[in-house]
C-alpha cells in the first residue's frame, strides 16, 4: 500500500509497509490479547485502537483474544467486561473471537517437541532454587542439576506433570537455552507448571498451565499474526518469543514491534491497587466513575469519539511520557459541547421568590437547546412565581464587580426576565432561606427588549415543577500534590473529598433522560445520568467534566 507524502505515518505503520513492500507478508493480521483478570483501562484503549486501526487501514484482520493461560485470577465477569469495552470503543473483531486455552493441545504438543530436539527438559529445582539460580544483571546463571535429563526421562516426567501425579510448584517445564545470555529472559525460562485449578473454559482438563512467555507467540503464529504490537517491557522478551516460533517449527512466524504504554498522570491503572479499592469499597466497584477503567469511563460519560481522539492526540512512539488528565477531559469537552443539549440545573438551590408575578400562574418560555449549534432545536421551559437559583447567586453584602443578585441590583433570569432583587429571609442561625425581587414583564427574552442593560445573567428552574435529582461531583482519586504511591510504604495517596453527593433540581425535560444520556448543565459543566443507580422516578447524574478546562492544545 502506497501512502502520499503529505500522509502522516507512525513508526509501526512504517514497519508494516516496509514488509509487505518487500514481500515478508503479503496481508496484515493483528490482534488485541487481554489476560482477563481484570477490567481494561484507559492504557488498554490505546493498544486496542492502535491494533484494529492498522488491520483498518491495511485492508487485514483484527483478531480479538483472551490470553487465559492462569486460571488463579481469571474470570468469566472480566471476560464479559472486556467484550464489552472493545465492542463499546467500535473496534469490531467479526468472527475472529479466540481463547488461548482453545490451544493448549497445540501447546502441549510443541513442549513435547522441544523435548524430543533437547530443547527442554523438567526441572525439579524450587521457586526459590530457580530464581537464585538465575543469576543477576551483572552475574551469569547456573545450569540446573537436571537441565541434562534424557529425552525420555523429560518425556516421562513431563506426562506425568500433566496426568496430575505431582503436586502444585513440585516441577516445572524449561526451555534449554543459555544459563549464561546477558539477556535473563534467554536463562532456561519457564514453559509449564503444574497447577490445579479449574479452568473457566476448558474445566478439570488440564492441571499444567503454560507460562504467558511460551504461549503467547504460539497464539500469534497459530492464528497466523503477521504483527505482534506490543508494550515496550516487552522488547527484552522478543529474543524469547523468536525462539519459541523458531523452535516449534512454525512457518512464516509473527514480527514482534514495541511503542510505548500510554501513562496518564496521577491515576490508579494497577489492577492489584484498584481490586484493594473494590474489596475495601473504597470505590464502588471496577466501573466506579473516579476510576479510569473503561467501563469507568463510559460509566461518567465519556464517548468512545473524545477515547479515540485522545489516542490519537497521544500518538505512537519508542518513547516513554506521560500525559496530562487534562488532556482526556479537552477530548470529552470536544465531543460534546456542539452534540449536546445545554440544560438548567440547579446543584446548591435556595428560592427566588417574584412578588409581583401572578400567582399560580405557569407560562412556557422558549429556549435553545445549543446556541452553538441550531440543529439540535429548541424546547419549552415552565417558568412561575417561585423559582430556584443557585446560592452564589445572590449575596447581600457582594464584593466589587459581583454582577448578581443583591438588594437593589437587577439581573436576567436566562430565557426569561429582568429580576430586580428586593431582599431576602433568614432563618434564625442568619442563613439566607428565600430571596424576593421584582420582575419586568416587558423585558421577556426575544421580545426586542433595549431599554436597559444589565451585567449579570443566573440561570434557575421553575419550583412548582421542579425534577429532584441527584448529582455526584467528582476530583481526582489520588491526591495530586503527594502523587500516587506513598513513598514509605508503597500504598495509594487518596484524595478524602474525591466524591461530593448533592441533591439537586434540574427542569422537567430531563425526565426523559435515560442511562448515558449525556447533557450540558448551563454553567456547570457536563453530566451523565449514571448507569447503576439511576432510575426515572430517582435520576443521579455524573459530572463528567466541568466547563473550564486548564489543557491548550500545543501549537503546531
Amino acid at each position: 500500500m502506497e501512502t502520499t507524502a503529505t500522509e502522516s505515518r507512525n513508526f509501526i505503520e512504517q514497519e508494516i509497509e516496509k514488509d509487505l513492500r518487500e514481500g515478508v507478508y503479503d496481508h496484515v493480521c493483528t490482534r488485541f490479547p487481554p489476560e482477563p483478570n481484570g477490567y481494561l483501562h484507559i492504557g488498554h484503549a490505546k493498544s486496542i485502537l492502535l491494533n484494529y486501526g492498522l488491520a483498518q487501514k491495511y485492508n487485514g484482520e483484527f483478531h480479538m483474544r483472551f490470553d487465559d493461560t492462569n486460571p488463579t485470577k481469571e474470570r468469566m465477569e472480566f471476560v464479559d467486561s472486556i467484550k464489552e469495552d472493545i465492542q463499546w470503543l467500535g473496534a469490531d473483531w467479526g468472527d475472529h473471537l479466540y481463547f488461548a486455552s482453545d490451544y493448549f493441545d497445540v501447546m502441549y504438543e510443541c513442549a513435547v517437541k522441544l523435548i524430543k530436539k533437547g530443547k527442554a527438559y523438567v526441572c525439579d529445582l524450587t521457586p526459590d532454587e530457580i530464581r537464585e539460580y538465575r543469576g543477576t544483571l551483572t552475574e551469569p546463571g547456573k545450569e540446573s542439576p537436571y537441565r541434562n535429563r534424557s529425552v525420555e526421562e523429560n518425556l516421562e516426567l513431563f506426562e506425568n506433570m500433566k496426568n496430575g501425579v505431582y503436586k502444585d510448584g513440585e516441577k516445572v517445564l524449561r526451555a534449554r537455552i543459555d544459563m549464561v545470555s546477558p539477556n535473563i529472559n534467554m536463562r532456561d525460562p519457564i514453559l509449564y507448571r503444574v497447577a490445579h485449578m479449574t479452568h473457566h473454559n476448558t474445566g478439570d482438563k488440564w492441571c499444567i498451565y503454560p507460562m504467558y512467555d511460551f504461549a503467547h507467540p504460539i497464539e500469534d503464529a497459530v492464528e497466523k499474526i503477521t504483527h505482534s504490537i506490543c508494550t515496550l517491557e516487552f522488547e527484552d522478551h522478543r529474543p524469547l518469543y523468536d525462539w519459541v516460533v523458531r523452535e516449534c517449527e512454525f512457518d512464516h512466524g509473527p514480527r514482534q514491534i514495541e511503542f510505548a504504554k500510554l501513562y496518564l498522570t496521577n491515576v490508579v491503572t494497577g489492577k492489584r491497587y484498584i481490586k484493594k479499592l473494590v474489596e475495601e469499597k473504597i470505590v464502588d466497584g471496577w466501573d466506579d466513575p473516579r476510576l479510569v477503567s473503561i467501563a469507568a469511563l463510559r460509566r461518567r460519560g465519556f464517548t468512545p469519539e473524545s477515547i479515540r481522539m485522545f489516542v490519537e492526540l497521544c500518538g505512537v512512539s519508542k518513547a516513554q511520557s506521560s500525559v496530562d488528565y487534562a488532556m482526556l477531559e479537552y477530548c470529552i469537552r470536544e465531543d460534546l459541547k456542539l452534540k449536546r443539549p445545554r440544560m438548567m440545573a440547579v446543584l446548591d438551590p435556595i428560592k427566588l421568590v417574584i412578588d409581583n408575578y401572578p400567582e399560580g400562574e405557569v407560562e412556557y418560555l422558549e429556549a435553545d437547546n445549543n446556541l452553538e449549534n441550531e440543529a439540535l432545536g429548541k424546547r419549552m421551559v415552565p417558568f412561575g412565581r417561585e423559582l430556584y437559583i443557585e446560592r452564589e447567586d445572590f449575596m447581600e453584602e457582594p464584593p466589587k464587580k459581583y454582577f448578581r443578585l443583591f438588594p437593589g441590583n437587577e439581573v436576567r433570569l436566562m430565557n426569561a426576565y429582568f429580576v430586580k432583587c428586593t431582599g431576602c429571609e433568614k432563618d434564625e442561625n442568619g442563613n439566607v432561606t428565600v430571596v424576593h425581587c421584582t420582575y419586568d414583564p416587558e423585558t421577556k427574552c426575544g421580545t426586542g427588549f433595549t431599554g436597559r442593560k444589565v451585567k449579570g445573567t443566573i440561570h434557575w428552574v421553575a419550583a412548582p415543577t421542579a425534577v429532584k435529582a441527584t448529582v455526584r461531583l467528582y476530583e481526582n482519586l489520588i491526591d495530586e500534590e503527594k502523587g500516587v504511591y506513598n513513598k514509605e510504604d508503597g500504598s495509594l495517596n487518596l484524595n478524602p473529598n474525591s466524591l461530593e453527593v448533592r441533591e439537586c433540581y434540574v427542569e422537567p425535560n430531563f425526565q426523559d433522560a435515560k442511562a448515558y444520556d449525556s447533557f450540558q448543565f448551563v454553567r456547570q459543566g457536563y453530566f451523565c445520568v449514571d448507569s447503576k443507580d439511576s432510575r426515572p422516578d430517582a435520576l443521579v447524574f455524573n459530572r463528567i467534566v466541568s466547563l473550564k478546562s486548564s489543557f491548550k492544545l500545543p501549537k503546531k
